[in-house]
């Protein structure tokens, strides 16, 4: 038995959007990907494996980055196209009772007034299931989208959105737990002496408040944050309930977990408040070999068309990787965008980068049920916790069963995750341990 259970959770790369279109089994309904029902389906079965919660990704630009112009990435349907994730919450929503869910909303894009009522709207009609992944937007196209000539500069972002989020979460806290009193005789529906106007005057934003709706179950519903640069991960320490790590070995992941814990005191936090989720795209099968000669067609495949990797590549930076030799070492590279990400990839080269982009083999979490769930039990031995962020842009419906029906029971039968979920509050259940 294990000394203490980790977490599971599932990001949805690349969003409400296209997947496994490309892959071995993509189904009969791939023309139809729009539809929710491969998302329904995702959700229930990570409800059926007690997950903790389900990230939808999403950003608001169709990407030029590469070569100047957009045809890579919808060559490949690379990043694109993507529906607006608050659409696909009501569905899964709908369709489930215990999994938490997280939409990605951007400080850089949404008025705080607009995402904080969303967010308490979506948290009332979950009965308390609703988080929010508070990202800064750092590419220029979703700036040009909205009006603007480009994103602020990076640890910029940062500041308005630490403005933004106090804001959001005064909005969260206008209506005191106790506000709503439904008294027919009197007639008293609230208590206007326990709703507070805000009178938010900032930098960035004005707001009088407060939200005209009352304080949802979960209050403030739990912050989701992806924090790799040192100003992130300050901007982490301070709001993040739950955090996004990408890490490639076991001593990266305690490294890492070990700065967001020292963050979370400096910032007057309790570290245990802080879940750190790492990065993880296990490939499992009947067989080692077999799962491993999976891995090798997905090297195969990415040396392959070594342009949809690039392509992402320059999404993520502002910087365009058609320009450079693939086997030359990135040396000198600056942006305004990923900074965390760019700093991992220099001294590398692009082609390098590109397979390792595509197969994510940080973590190499390939083989049976067994043999993955015990390397996964090592892990989180050696860093401490909390668990793991699986993730597949291009997953199908095999593959989720693969997941959820072959590793997780395994996970479960060694007393790593959890086989029933023991509160009815999202928050509650991300921090029983």
């Amino acid at each position: 038995m294990a000394r203490k259970q980790f977490h599971l959770s599932w990001f949805l790369s690349q969003g409400y959007g296209p997947k496994g279109w490309r892959g071995p089994w993509p189904g009969s309904d791939t023309a139809r990907w729009m539809m929710p029902d491969l998302f329904v389906d995702l959700a229930r079965s990570l409800e059926r494996a007690c997950f903790d919660y389900l990230i939808i990704e999403d950003s608001s630009m169709l990407p030029y980055q590469f070569n100047g112009s957009h045809d890579t990435y919808l060559k490949y349907a690379a990043s694109t196209p993507k529906l607006d994730p608050s659409v696909l919450v009501a569905y899964l929503a709908q369709a489930t009772k215990h999994l938490g869910i997280i939409p990605t909303l951007s400080t850089s894009e949404y008025p705080p007034f607009l995402l904080a009522r969303l967010i308490n709207s979506f948290d009332h009609v979950t009965e308390g299931r609703i988080g929010w992944n508070c990202v800064t937007s750092s590419n220029d196209g979703a700036a040009q989208n909205y009006g603007h000539d480009g994103q602020l500069p990076h640890d910029e972002r940062y500041d308005r959105a630490e403005e933004f989020t106090d804001l959001v979460t005064k909005l969260w806290d206008a209506w005191e737990p106790d506000a709503v009193l439904l008294d027919r005789d009197t007639p008293m529906f609230a208590d206007g002496s326990k709703v507070h106007v805000v009178n938010h005057e900032g930098r960035y934003f004005r707001c009088r408040g407060p939200l005209n709706a009352p304080r949802s179950p979960q209050g403030r519903p739990p912050i989701c944050q992806a924090g790799g640069s040192a100003r992130g991960q300050l901007f982490a320490a301070r709001w993040a309930d739950t955090i996004i790590a990408d890490a490639g070995n076991p001593e990266a992941m305690k490294r890492y977990r070990d700065t967001v814990r020292r963050n979370a005191v400096a910032a007057g936090r309790d570290p245990d408040s802080i879940k750190v989720l790492f990065l993880a795209n296990p490939v499992i099968d009947t067989t080692l070999a077999a799962a491993q000669e999976r891995r090798r067609m997905q090297q195969a495949d990415a040396n392959q068309h070594l342009d949809m990797q690039l392509a992402n590549m320059s999404r993520l930076t502002n910087i365009d990787f058609a320009t450079f030799d693939p086997d030359e070492p990135l040396q000198g590279l600056e942006t305004n965008g990923h900074q965390s990400a760019l700093a991992k990839w220099i001294g590398k080269t692009p082609r390098q980068l590109g397979m390792n982009q595509a197969v994510k083999q940080g973590l190499d979490l390939t083989g049976t049920a067994d043999h993955v769930a015990g390397i996964m039990a090592e892990m989180m031995e050696e860093v401490g916790g909390d668990g793991f962020l699986f993730f597949n842009a291009t997953f199908d419906r095999r593959y989720v069963i693969e997941l959820c029906d072959g590793l997780v029971p395994e996970l479960q039968r060694r007393g790593l995750t959890r086989t029933v979920y023991e509160h009815s509050l999202f928050k509650d259940n991300l921090m029983a341990f």
